[in-house]
């Protein structure tokens, strides 16, 4: 637990911090760090409400970025993203877990009854992290970790993260190695960016489907990206993956969320072994 560090990413939310309120219900013990920018007027709110947790700047101007566009918006979370392993470098940390501010949430999948996955919070959040970095450390080839989300269980039993105990998919949440960091990139949907863009490259990345996390419905908590979500629209914000990974990302409309969205073919996202008779 002294080679981990936990950043929550925040900005203009110096009160209603559900990720650091959840971690606290579940007693976990690690070092725990809000990562803000320098353009966050809310930064002596926030140490006020929480003097006990350390404040990590970063100038976004200082942090290289492909944002993939021209907009000149900087209100995106892709520094901050970016900025983590750099101050995981500089407080010694050889690992670091990214977190969104706005998790309720942290459960394991219990048991499947009937047509139904039972879920329960963990006993301790200390035991996921310690387990999942003893995966790391046993998995040098997986270059990071993820928990599944609460919308990758819809359909119950008969979806996908239901049926696998792994994904390739990260969003999220990202358990990383300071010295092999993921590089996001585009100024929205930069995970979904990286995690396509990276398996095509044939690196490794995993989503655990027996640890999830449930996050605050996207645009209807004020702060954060909220504002660029707004501004730029579900259509702008998928194209960005259809643009770094084309061979296996589309934008389609997608019926259960009655809007555009992206859509990865998975069979085109992943590196694969073919086993060959010669």
């Amino acid at each position: 637990m002294k080679n981990i560090a936990v950043f929550i990413l925040t900005h203009g939310r110096p009160i209603n911090q559900k990720t650091l309120r959840t971690l606290r219900k579940l007693k976990y013990k690690g070092d725990i760090f809000f990562v803000c920018d320098t353009e966050d007027n809310s930064i002596d709110d926030l140490q006020e409400k929480f003097p006990d947790i350390p404040i990590l700047l970063f100038d976004k101007d200082k942090i290289q970025v492909d944002k993939m566009d021209n907009f000149n918006k900087q209100n995106c979370v892709v520094f901050a993203r970016n900025a983590c392993p750099i101050l995981a470098k500089e407080k010694g940390y050889k690992y670091y877990l990214q977190l969104d501010d706005d998790y309720e949430y942290f459960s394991i999948k219990d048991k499947v009854v009937g047509k139904d996955i039972v879920l329960r919070a963990p006993g301790s959040f200390d035991f996921v992290v310690e387990n999942v970095i003893k995966f790391l450390e046993s998995t040098p080839t997986v270059k990071c970790v993820a928990l599944s989300q609460g919308g990758d269980f819809i359909g119950g039993i008969n979806s996908s993260y239901a049926k696998k105990e792994f994904h390739r998919k990260v969003m999220n949440s990202f358990f990383c190695r300071t010295d092999n960091p993921p590089i996001f990139m585009g100024t929205i949907n930069e995970d979904v960016n990286y995690y396509t863009n990276s398996g095509i490259k044939g690196e490794v990345n995993i989503s655990i489907s027996r640890l999830s996390l449930l996050q605050t419905q996207t645009q209807q908590n004020k702060g954060g990206l909220t504002d660029i979500y707004l501004d730029l629209g579900t259509f702008v914000k998928s194209y960005y993956s259809a643009m770094i990974s084309p061979s296996c990302v589309k934008v389609k409309y997608n019926k259960g969320m009655g809007r555009l969205h992206h859509e990865v073919r998975k069979n085109n996202a992943y590196v694969k072994i073919l086993k060959c008779n010669a």
